[in-house]
């Protein structure tokens, strides 16, 4: 769920659905005064919004004793917006500084729902302003918001307060995975009736293609270039074809190989989704056993990075030991090789956790009204 199909929903102007009052011969909602900035506090009784774009508009707290509460424009439980556009739910008493607006909607009592589904749809609403493009107290009220609307054309709160609890409801699933999975991260898998296995006993081991990136061609679409970074799967950009000396096209590695990065980022491994060549010092490990894998390779990969930490460049480098004595450690099934099933089943439970994670965190992060 990216954006929510607001082609349904009903145009509503800001002076119908929000209090106002006349100024002169103008209709205006409430807006904030300026008062004194040394009466700021840290700790005071009720916040200060301001046109800031952060913390809710706070900058800070006022208290009151001895002093005119009206002179500080305090409002209870609306929409702050400000003459930049800011736009946040208050959910208690507020004071407004200068150019910071007040909806208060007609009729009904908000909640943190339907407060917060209003900033989404207000924020959706108001043009980008500047200092010479202001939203005032007189121009918001003639300002129009789109918002789902019942079968009688009135703004359908109900289906606000539903929409946002879902939602929240999404976030709190989010923060338990997260917390779960940093839970998961404390707790070191047990290896010690793992089996130690050359990686020359499971795959064919090749030194890569050795290209210079500087003398490749770069494009935006074509085959992936993986270097000795740790960040994006080692894919540095992508380029053209390659020939060789003869004119021949030189075959891209497959996907589904693993790259290991001997320089650079020593160890970096990964499993690569795409066909690819290589920089130095990236060697390509494959294997035609269907047993294994692409997930048992994730779980290979890790593991080779793991046991990585002992080489560095210039001194004891990767590239001299990876194939011949460089050694990993795999879980093993009864006959005392490596156990690819379980492999494939542990890193399966490993994506789906990281899979329902970010995919609440996409819905939360990405929602928008189209309007």
């Amino acid at each position: 769920m990216g954006k929510i199909d607001t082609s349904e929903w009903k145009e509503f102007r800001i002076k119908d659905l929000f209090e106002t009052q006349k100024k002169g011969n103008k209709l205006q909602v409430p807006t904030g005064a300026s008062v004194p900035v040394q009466d700021l506090l840290e700790d005071g009784a009720t916040p200060r919004i301001t046109v800031t774009g952060s913390n809710n508009g706070i900058f800070g707290f006022y208290d009151y004793c001895g002093k005119n509460i009206a002179d500080y424009r305090v409002f209870n439980n609306f929409v702050s917006v400000s003459f930049l556009g800011t736009v946040f739910y208050q959910e208690g008493d507020a004071t407004l500084d200068m150019k910071v607006h007040c909806l208060k909607p007609k009729g009904i009592t908000l909640n943190k729902y339907t407060g917060r589904f209003l900033v989404g749809a207000i924020r959706a609403s108001l043009r980008e302003s500047t200092y010479s493009d202001q939203i005032s107290s007189s121009i918001l009220p003639e300002m129009s918001i789109k918002l789902p609307a019942t079968p009688d054309g009135a703004p359908d709160w109900a289906y606000m307060e539903s929409y946002m609890a879902n939602l929240e409801a999404k976030v709190a699933e989010s923060l338990t995975l997260l917390q779960a999975a940093k839970d998961a991260e404390k707790k070191k898998v047990d290896t010690r009736e793992w089996g130690e296995f050359h990686l020359y006993d499971i795959f064919s081991i090749s030194m890569g293609n050795k290209f210079d990136r500087s003398k490749m061609c770069e494009v935006d679409e074509g085959i992936n270039f993986v270097g000795r970074s740790a960040l994006t799967n080692g894919v540095a950009c992508t380029v053209t074809s390659v020939e060789d000396k003869k004119g021949n096209t030189v075959q891209p590695y497959p996907a589904g190989d693993i790259t290991i990065a001997l320089g650079g980022s020593i160890g970096a491994a990964f499993v690569q989704d795409r066909e690819f060549y290589t920089s130095q010092n990236v060697c390509v490990l494959h294997t035609d056993d269907h047993s294994i894998t692409e997930r048992a390779k994730w779980f290979v990969s890790a593991s080779i990075t793991a046991s990585c930490g002992n080489y560095e460049a210039f001194t004891d480098e990767l590239n001299r030991h990876i194939r011949t004595d460089f050694i990993i450690r795999l879980p093993v099934d009864k006959t005392g090789q490596p156990d690819w099933a379980y492999m494939e089943e542990y890193m399966r439970k490993v994506e789906e956790r990281v899979k329902k994670t970010i995919n609440t965190f996409c819905v939360i992060r990405n929602i928008k009204f189209d309007c």
